[in-house]
């Protein structure tokens, strides 16, 4: 049978879709950006008649209704990701936080908690009948393996790009509705990150393959690298930054072990200037996070450079990235497997960047001891370099005293007497 038979038997209205969802089930929403608002709001105006829906999503960008007061007998959210749509719900107890490394999301979905519905909000058809997962693959490809049952919202703004597909004959339902496909804006960056940026960019050399991150430190990074030449892409978050990069012939992927020629990511954060630029660009690879963000693949890149952030640090190199003492404030995303795969990868560095203080000055983030209840992120075995504004330091081959001088060295002035004081108290310091 023609595909395009099997196309029109499936289409249906949102709120029909949704009716497949029965309570108890287990729903996962396209992540970040690709989630499908049209398709969450028809599922959430069911709240009435569904009791224990889990919601399990990744990093969430868009509104989530489900998590809202009141809707926690009927909705659950069980998130791989705290953000700011639903951090209050799982700091009040309408939510739970699930420690999951990114690369490892795909196998929760297939073997830990196989979702009863996934919806996806993809690309326009292909000629063969496959729709693209658009601007984020990650642990969707995965999850669609081992979904019961897929709806798909298909529109025809969501960029069609290379790397993973699905086929119609896996979906169950589909919704069409042309809808503006979200955008990501970056605030300018400010001197705290240009003077973080100017610490790292010294590291990256011709030819490397940049990890990156979106926000300000990593556009603050971008906008250093002028003069460089034939730098790659292998990143799990693709964001506006590379573009310009590209197009001035500094990012050329020439030189990249894995894939040369290609960006290689498994989801975008951006504006309608980059999801015009992938779309339909076979030189833009989004990719299932178990591949990108796999260590050992990550490795095979040559000359791997990652960047992440921090919220604090303490003197013997633990990594803080996701907590306020015991409050889940955000997830680690990659910062587990590119910190592992870049010290694997020849000629490889990972890089640990941070503000000196917090709380407009009031905190340092380089502390003796983290928070109490906050999570080790990333263990003192596994920190390479550390960059705050006041420069950058490696921890690579040092003691606990040597570290614990080389952090104090770079965090803020005024807080550096104090944090000296209480190493030597701690006997980190004699």
């Amino acid at each position: 049978m023609n595909w395009r038979v099997k196309y029109q038997d499936k289409i249906v209205s949102a709120d029909k879709a949704v009716e497949c969802i029965k309570s108890g089930d287990l729903v996962v929403p396209h992540h970040a950006f690709a989630q499908s608002d049209l398709l969450v709001n028809a599922m959430t105006a069911r709240s009435r008649e569904l009791e224990n829906v889990h919601i399990s999503n990744g990093l969430s960008t868009r509104p989530c209704p489900f998590v809202e007061p009141g809707m926690e007998k009927s909705f659950w959210n069980d998130s791989l990701f705290c953000g700011p749509t639903n951090r209050s719900a799982i700091a009040e107890g309408r939510g739970d936080f699930m420690p999951v490394h990114f690369s490892e999301m795909p196998r929760y979905f297939q073997e830990d908690k196989k979702p009863d519905v996934l919806m996806l909000q993809l690309s326009l058809p292909d000629e063969q009948g496959n729709c693209s997962f658009g601007i984020s693959a990650d642990y969707s490809v995965g999850a669609a393996k081992a979904a019961k049952t897929i709806i798909a919202h298909i529109n025809p703004h969501m960029p069609r790009t290379s790397g993973a597909s699905i086929s119609l004959d896996d979906i169950d339902w589909i919704v069409e509705k042309p809808a503006p496909v979200p955008e990501l804006s970056v605030p300018a960056t400010g001197k705290v990150e240009q003077a973080i940026a100017g610490h790292i960019t010294p590291l990256i050399s011709d030819g490397d393959t940049l990890q990156l991150g979106i926000g300000t430190l990593p556009d603050a990074v971008l906008s250093l690298l002028k003069g460089k030449r034939d730098l790659g892409i292998h990143t799990e978050v693709l964001s506006d930054g590379v573009i310009d990069l590209f197009n001035q012939g500094i990012i050329t992927n020439n030189k990249k072990t894995l894939y040369p020629g290609k960006f290689v990511a498994t989801c975008l954060l951006g504006t309608k200037k980059l999801y015009d630029f992938v779309d339909n660009n076979p030189d833009v690879l989004i990719l299932p996070v178990e591949y990108v963000n796999d260590p050992f693949v990550i490795s095979q890149n040559n000359q791997l450079i990652s960047i992440n952030s921090a919220l604090q640090i303490d003197l013997m190199g633990q990594v803080n990235a996701e907590m306020v003492g015991s409050l889940q404030f955000s997830g680690i995303g990659g910062q587990g497997d590119y910190i592992r795969g870049a010290s694997r990868s020849p000629g490889g560095k990972s890089i640990i960047a941070l503000p000196s203080t917090a709380s407009k000055g009031k905190i340092s983030r380089i502390a003796c001891r983290l928070d109490p209840g906050s999570a080790v992120t990333t263990s003192r075995y596994d920190v390479h370099y550390v960059a705050t504004e006041y420069g950058i330091v490696n921890l690579r081959g040092k003691s606990l005293r040597e570290r614990a001088k080389a952090l104090i060295s770079i965090a803020h002035p005024d807080f550096r007497e104090a944090l000296l004081d209480e190493a030597r108290a701690l006997k980190l310091l004699y």
